[in-house]
């Protein structure tokens, strides 16, 4: 059974669709939960998320501290599946992605994801979503989601916290070194929003020195403060130092619909 674990933040324009494609493209005894675990939205998040409603299936709202790694950690402990499947408020799965999923596990293969498609028909983003079939470790993000049985994620520890960006291939590149990753050869949509904002070759290139300077040995504070003054989307909210609780939500947790 599947934990979909969803971190959000300022995402009302993208995750009343999302929970609806979650739900129609997946089987509701398959999923024990899907949660938005949200790191204190202003826009509307958190209201789309509790008007939502979907017979059979358990919608979670759950409050968090700002940090992606921090808001997938909280939605891990507040989640009952044996598989966690972490899913970016961007990205929208393949039609049975929850059948592609469990046939894996019980294929021994404990964690992996989907490959990759931008909603944009520039042709590097076709070319850099064709790349994502492939199993080479340079191809991986954390928009092409991420799943992972819960035993062996808590033997890893999680995701670090100590990365507020980088912190998918922190986790996949434990992943690698372990062996244990596979690619589902179907098609997950992401949108290319933030290319089309700042520019895709712009993006591209800030995106290869992140990954350069890591490989240098760069901690994760350097890599931080070069996404902030290189990357960041125009409409994120800084995060605070330290990371400041969601003001909307006083609650752990608060269902919506349930099985």
């Amino acid at each position: 059974m599947l934990s979909i674990i969803i971190p959000a933040l300022n995402e009302a324009d993208n995750i009343t669709n999302l929970l609806q494609h979650l739900v129609d493209s997946s089987t509701a005894t398959n999923i024990t939960d899907i949660s938005v675990i949200d790191g204190g939205s202003t826009d509307g998040t958190q209201e789309a998320v509790s008007n939502f409603f979907a017979d059979g299936y358990k919608i979670q709202l759950i409050p968090s501290e700002k940090g992606r790694a921090k808001q997938m950690n909280t939605g891990a402990k507040n989640s009952k599946g044996d598989v966690l499947y972490f899913l970016h408020a961007d990205s929208f799965p393949p039609k049975h992605f929850d059948t592609y999923i469990i046939e894996e596990i019980q294929k021994d293969n404990l964690a992996g994801c989907f490959r990759m498609q931008f909603d944009n028909n520039h042709w590097w983003l076709r070319l850099a979503s064709w790349l994502t079939q492939f199993s080479w470790r340079a191809c991986r993000g954390g928009d092409q989601s991420q799943f992972i049985t819960r035993a062996l994620f808590n033997e890893i520890g999680g995701f670090d916290e100590s990365f507020i960006i980088y912190e998918d291939n922190i986790l996949i590149n434990e992943l690698y070194e372990r062996k244990e990753f596979v690619v589902i050869n179907k098609k997950l949509e992401s949108s290319a929003r933030l290319y089309e904002e700042r520019g895709v070759w712009y993006v591209q290139y800030h995106f290869w020195t992140i990954y350069v300077k890591k490989w240098l040995g760069a901690d994760a504070n350097e890599l931080f403060a070069y996404y902030c003054k290189h990357i960041r989307r125009k409409n994120q909210t800084a995060i605070a130092k330290p990371p400041v609780k969601s003001p909307k939500i006083t609650e752990p947790i608060k269902v919506y619909s349930d099985k």
